[in-house]
C-alpha cells in the first residue's frame, strides 16, 4: 500500500471516529467518510478535466496559462461549483428544482 494512501485512510478513520452521529457505529462512519472522500476526489478530477479541456489550448504555445485561459478556468470552476450546489440542493429536496 502506498504511504500517502495509508495516511488518507488514517485521516478518514480519525474524522469518522470524531464525528459519529447517534445510531451509527464506527465501521459505518468509516465507510461513509471513505465514500465521501472518493466522491470529492472524483468531483475534483471531473472539474479539472472539464475546465482544462474547455479552456486550455491543445497546442501549448506557452509554458504558463495566458490571461484568457486563466479567466476561462476561473469562470468554469465557479460555474461548476455553482451547478454542483444547485444539484445538491435538488437532491436533498427530493429531486425537485429550487423555486
Amino acid at each position: 500500500m502506498k504511504r500517502g494512501f495509508l495516511r488518507s485512510e488514517e485521516n478518514i478513520a480519525s474524522m469518522a471516529a470524531n464525528n459519529i452521529p447517534a445510531g451509527i457505529d464506527k465501521e459505518q462512519a468509516f465507510g461513509m467518510a471513505e465514500t465521501e472522500m472518493e466522491y470529492r476526489v472524483e468531483l475534483f478530477n471531473r472539474l479539472a478535466q472539464t475546465c482544462f479541456n474547455k479552456c486550455v489550448d491543445k497546442r501549448y504555445k506557452e509554458s504558463e496559462l495566458n490571461m484568457g485561459e486563466n479567466t476561462c478556468i476561473d469562470r468554469c470552476v465557479s460555474k461548476y461549483w455553482q451547478v454542483n450546489g444547485i444539484i445538491g440542493q435538488m437532491l436533498s429536496a427530493g429531486g425537485r428544482p429550487p423555486m
